[in-house]
């Protein structure tokens, strides 16, 4: 399964036994941040629970409430309870203004991630933009940016005051709320007056010193997104809920994060051992909800579980569709290939992936399980942000918190009374007849064959596509584990001091400029001005275009012109004048990447020092670059070129990249700017066919770049910051 991790028999057999040794699972600084004791702890299945307790405890609130989230939106509806006239109103950001002005020391801090636009359908406007819900003074929405491309701020933490925590898998946003019912119909699941799938997701609430390190933690966080200082609270006071009961009573809870790599500070991988020490320590069962599952080294874990005559048996619950045609051929795709590949490992019947079904949905419609929960027998609980997905272990910020046992019976107790109410959930049963099932049963999956009907219950995941492996390559370019956006910088800033130390080529600049003199007096000052005119180049090109291997020799001349630096757009002008602007497009892009595969082929004939002779400076991180990831390194070196355009080609070769990774890179990544200049040339022909030269059509792929240009250099820069700022305070 590529690069994974496989945990020795004995490794396991140390795992299993520290599941009941008293110091359990947890170990700060490798798969955990903290231990912290906690006087209550309550789990919060759906949003509906979630949504009602976050309302009581902010009703609470004197002093902070801090809120850290993917989304958040001022049109959430906490709950559908009649408002009395004057009371606190029931949608999220009129009940932020209406506690701040009752109450005048409190201030509400609140963090978003700062999205790309792919995101933006369901997002609320910021309100810097004019529209919509506007904070009260000492309501404060800040945006985080600060993650590399493809990370996020997927954290979902609310503190109260600091003396309550909610942690977990649900925003304080849109399309979340829902019931435990999970109606099909449900009129209250509603958002922009449109109805919305049966939504099911986890939180929980803690106090005492695990409120004070998820905490410490959001601090932390807004002042890397911020620059700004978030105060420690001191509460004299208890904010918890009064009606929200607590299942745990004085114990401890381990606090996990992934937090992605800055600068020379490594990435925070603590979620992902977690998961890898839970997985080997189980005995008898892995009960796991989740949104995703991608994540290879997870799976090779589970497989490993599986090949062991007397492992667990792993329960496995997803939802059956996928949001959009975009996740179905990333994510799902995925996700298909490690059920498949666990399924042909399953020598012993052990592994069962199952979907909750949801009668009176229409097809295209399922229960989106969005929960990030495992269970490992009645020995460890854990819930949090991070799903079983690559991003979820390198990239993005996560926050995940675990109960342990460790021998108490009341806490296995709860731990497994708590694994059996998500079932009996999704099974559409009662938690006592579940429990009455098990005893008799041997097995989850003994249990819920029984109480499997034909109405709400949970069904088996039948992934049986096949994908090729070039589908599946595409589609794990969506799920990195790790940024590729430093060792690209890396890479761009060894190339960049390499040339700034060279000599200014000042004689071959005035070269070049007394070439193009040359040639301007030719024209202007012989009778070439008379035959070179607008109409005869118009007619010369279109009788070239006429010629039925012209096509070809536009195709062929892009290769001489890459390894002589000759600029490709003026040959994409010449193509997009004799054959038009669609056929001229075609033939450029298409005699650019088979330029591209010539360079690719020299390479992987060419001996590495010579290699090295051509590439210069940096040749080592472009290599270490392109072999670590393939398909998006060269999609991400033709839109941003760190080096020419063949040596790039021919150092590919070399170090044996996949050749179909580096045309569909190379066709990807040089598409905005051949599409440009074929506009461009599209409107120079109509120009000198007397036509009309339409200033807006070009002013705008103009801006197009120039705003992409920007945008690239822009985030180059604040990468280079990022990366130099833990150096500088270091020193």
């Amino acid at each position: 399964m590529g690069s994974v991790l496989y945990l020795n028999t004995a490794q396991r057999k140390a795992s299993s036994a520290s599941a009941d040794r008293p110091d359990g699972l947890l170990r700060p600084g490798y798969n955990c941040c903290a231990v912290a004791r906690a006087e209550r702890v309550a789990l919060l299945v759906d949003a509906e629970d979630y949504f009602k307790a976050f309302y009581q405890a902010a009703l609470r609130a004197r002093r902070s409430i801090t809120i850290l989230g993917w989304d958040f939106n001022s049109q959430t509806q906490l709950h559908f309870d009649p408002v009395a006239e004057g009371g606190p109103p029931a949608l999220l950001g009129d009940f932020l203004n209406y506690l701040v002005r009752q109450r005048h020391g409190l201030h509400v801090n609140v963090l978003n991630w700062d999205y790309p636009m792919v995101f933006g359908a369901d997002r609320e406007f910021p309100p810097l933009y004019g529209f919509g819900w506007q904070p009260a003074r000492r309501v404060h929405l800040r945006y985080d940016d600060t993650h590399p491309v493809a990370g996020s701020q997927h954290q979902k933490i609310v503190l109260i005051d600091d003396a309550l925590a909610f942690v977990g898998g649900i925003d304080l946003t849109v399309k979340r709320w829902d019931s435990s019912a999970h109606a099909p119909d449900d009129p209250r699941r509603v958002a922009a007056g449109k109805p919305y799938p049966p939504f099911h997701d986890l939180m929980v609430a803690v106090d005492g010193d695990a409120a004070r390190a998820l905490a410490q933690i959001a601090r932390a966080r807004w002042l890397l997104a911020t620059g700004d200082s978030l105060h420690e609270v001191h509460a004299d006071h208890d904010p918890w809920p009064p009606g929200l009961q607590p299942h745990f009573a004085d114990v401890e809870v381990g606090v996990a994060r992934t937090m992605p790599p800055r600068g020379e500070t490594p990435a925070v991988r603590e979620i992902e051992r977690l998961y890898l020490d839970m997985i080997a320590a189980a005995r008898r069962e892995i009960y796991i909800e989740n949104q995703y599952f991608t994540a290879p080294r997870i799976a090779a874990a589970l497989e490993s579980r599986l090949a062991e005559p007397d492992g667990p048996e792993i329960v496995l619950v997803l939802r059956l569709l996928s949001h959009g045609w975009l996740e179905e051929h990333t994510m799902h795709v995925l996700r298909t290939r490690l059920i498949q590949r666990l399924r042909q490992v399953d020598r012993y019947g052990r592994f069962h992936v199952y979907y909750p079904n949801i009668p009176g949905l229409p097809d295209s419609c399922c229960l989106d399980v969005h929960s990030k929960a495992m269970v490992i027998d009645d020995s460890a609980l854990r819930v949090g942000s991070a799903n079983l997905c690559n991003r979820s272990m390198g990239m993005d910020t996560e926050c995940d918190v675990l109960i342990e046992s460790r021998g108490d019976a009341q806490v296995a107790r709860t731990i497994r009374d708590f694994r059996d109410r998500l079932l009996a959930e999704h099974l559409g049963v009662s938690h006592e007849r579940l429990s009455a099932e098990l005893q008799k049963e041997k097995g989850l999956h003994a249990a819920i064959a029984t109480l499997h009907n034909e109405g709400r219950s949970l069904r088996r995941l039948e992934d049986i596509k096949e994908w090729p492996e070039a589908i599946i390559s595409i589609a794990s370019v969506a799920d990195p584990d790790e940024p590729i956006a430093l060792d690209i910088l890396k890479t761009e800033r060894l190339f960049t001091e390499a040339r700034l130390a060279e000599r200014p080529a000042w004689g071959k600049l005035a070269a070049v400029v007394l070439v193009i003199a040359l040639l301007a007096a030719t024209w202007r000052f012989t009778p070439l001005a008379a035959i070179v005119t607008p109409e005869n180049t118009i007619a010369w090109a279109k009788e070239f275009g006429s010629q039925w291997w012209a096509p070809l020799l536009v195709m062929l001349a892009y290769t001489p012109a890459c390894f002589v630096m000759f600029p490709r757009p003026l040959v994409t002008l010449a193509a997009v004048v004799a054959f038009g602007p669609w056929l001229g497009f075609v033939y450029a892009l298409t005699g650019i990447v088979a330029s591209a595969v010539v360079t690719y082929y020299v390479g992987r004939r060419m001996r590495r020092d010579s290699v090295r002779r051509l590439a210069g400076a940096g040749l080592d991180r472009m290599v270490e670059v392109l072999r670590k990831y393939g398909l998006l390194a060269m999609t991400l070196l033709r839109l941003v070129p760190l080096a020419p355009f063949a040596v790039e080609g021919i150092v590919a070769g070399a170090v044996r990249l996949k050749l179909w990774h580096l045309a569909v890179g190379t066709a990807i990544g040089m598409l905005p700017g051949t599409l440009a200049t074929t506009v461009f040339g599209g409107q120079l022909e109509s120009a000198l066919s007397g036509g009309r030269f339409n200033w807006w059509i070009v002013a705008g792929v103009i801006a197009l770049l120039g705003a992409g240009s920007w945008a690239v250099k822009r985030w180059f820069t604040a990468m280079a910051g990022r990366m130099d700022e833990p150096t500088r305070q270091s020193r």
